[in-house]
């Protein structure tokens, strides 16, 4: 009973990290996307800033219950790599998509007469894909879907990089436990800055899928699901290979080379 309760309170703290996250994140994209002149038009960093630390809220307000994976890449490779138990696997990334489903609806609640207006106003419909950018992620000019994935790789493997050395108990050069959820923060910002034209910065199965859902169920239909070029996957496995390579980096290239007798004073 006890270890119900237990799961219980983490996967409830899952879902409210990733409903802080992409109501947050998403209403930043709809901010970018559906205003003229957009009012990050000359400060993307804005954009990226305000996604950080929608991550640094969520560790806040969650971390002490469920460790704020938030990110079903995050899950899988704490249970590669750090023990993580691999029972609580699938409720956590069922939690997650939860969260990020109940996050869109928050941002459809806010946005909708402005999504409407968008839409009406550039000779847009919600199944042609007007506005889709709030809620989902696609690839940018010149991207093409399999480029795309291969992209997904490379920016949540550097995601699961930082996060497992900013996480390390033996790491000293890492921030002390009080900083740490900023810099993951300050990290998802970075990532975002230096890859989020290219589609968009999922690096969260999570993310995307939980607002896709959403998005699919009000109306904006096959460009959802299955999206343009049959898209809708790539988000999904391309983070989840990405995390497994980047946490396998610093696990084997980096973690054997720490200083083993002496921990950070948390």
């Amino acid at each position: 009973m006890r270890l119900d309760h237990k799961l219980r309170g983490e996967l409830i703290a899952e879902v409210i990290a990733v409903v802080i996250i992409i109501t947050l994140g998403d209403s930043a994209a709809a901010m970018i996307t559906l205003y003229d002149p957009s009012p990050y038009a000359t400060a993307y960093w804005g954009v990226c800033i305000a996604w950080g630390l929608a991550v640094t809220l969520a560790i806040f307000v969650t971390g002490a219950v469920s460790g704020t994976h938030a990110n079903p890449a995050v899950t899988l490779a704490l249970t590669l790599f750090r023990g993580f138990p691999r029972e609580k696997v699938l409720p956590y990334w069922i939690a997650q998509v939860i969260g990020g489903f109940i996050g869109a609806a928050l941002v459809l609640q806010l946005y909708h007469p402005v999504i409407d207006a968008y839409n009406a106003a550039h000779g847009l419909t919600r199944a042609g894909g007007g506005a889709a950018g709030v809620f989902f992620t696609h690839p940018g000019p010149h991207i093409l879907p399999m480029h795309a994935f291969w992209d997904e790789v490379i920016l949540t493997a550097i995601l699961l990089l930082g996060i497992f050395a900013i996480t390390d108990e033996y790491n000293t050069s890492a921030p002390m436990a009080n900083s740490g959820a900023l810099m993951i923060g300050l990290l998802v910002a970075t990532i975002g800055a230096s890859g989020g034209f290219l589609e968009a910065w999922a690096i969260n199965p999570a993310r995307d899928l939980g607002p896709r859902l959403l998005a699919w169920l009000a109306g904006w239909d096959a460009s959802a699901f299955p999206g343009p070029d049959n898209y809708w996957w790539v988000p999904i496995a391309a983070p989840l290979l990405g995390g497994v390579v980047g946490a396998g980096i610093y696990q084997f290239l980096i973690k054997p080379y720490l200083p083993k007798d002496r921990k950070i004073l948390q």
